[in-house]
């Protein structure tokens, strides 16, 4: 009863500065102040004022919420152990129980093996460009510009 009571003199307060402001020829201004003026009343006529002034006034809601804190608290608080027990350079539990066999075979090992008289092929490849080739694109473009 009091909620609504202190929401109907808000949103009555509210209309009369946007009256005012509509007055000095402010209507965009007045437009937006009774807008949000009206928002108190509404929720009064909703309901939720006097389901949020329920829900505030029960001691079973207020532990409800201290529940929520604390089972967030312990998720973080685990989830802070485990990665200071990781370590930096190791992988966590379901990724190293993802792929053993990655881990278990040798680098090398899909490579062909070469025979004892079996020669190399040349590299059809070329090396790779030296790092000064690199950046030669960006020294001409910075030559055009006169830097």
């Amino acid at each position: 009863m009091l909620a609504e009571t202190i929401c109907s003199a808000v949103s009555a307060a509210g209309l009369g500065i946007a009256a005012v402001a509509a007055y000095r020829k402010r209507f965009l201004a007045a437009t937006r102040i009774a807008a949000y003026a009206l928002v108190p009343v509404a929720l009064v006529l909703t309901g939720v004022v006097e389901w949020v002034s329920g829900m505030v006034f029960k001691p079973a809601v207020w532990a409800g919420f201290g529940l929520l804190g604390l089972s967030w608290v312990l998720l973080m608080t685990t989830r802070a152990i485990e990665r200071r027990r990781l370590g930096a350079g190791e992988k966590p539990a379901k990724a190293a129980k993802a792929s053993p066999a990655r881990e278990a075979v040798a680098p090398a090992a899909s490579a062909p093996s070469l025979g004892q008289g079996a020669r190399p092929q040349p590299a059809s490849r070329q090396a790779p460009a030296a790092p000064a080739d690199d950046f030669s694109d960006i020294e001409a473009i910075l030559k055009k510009h006169g830097i």
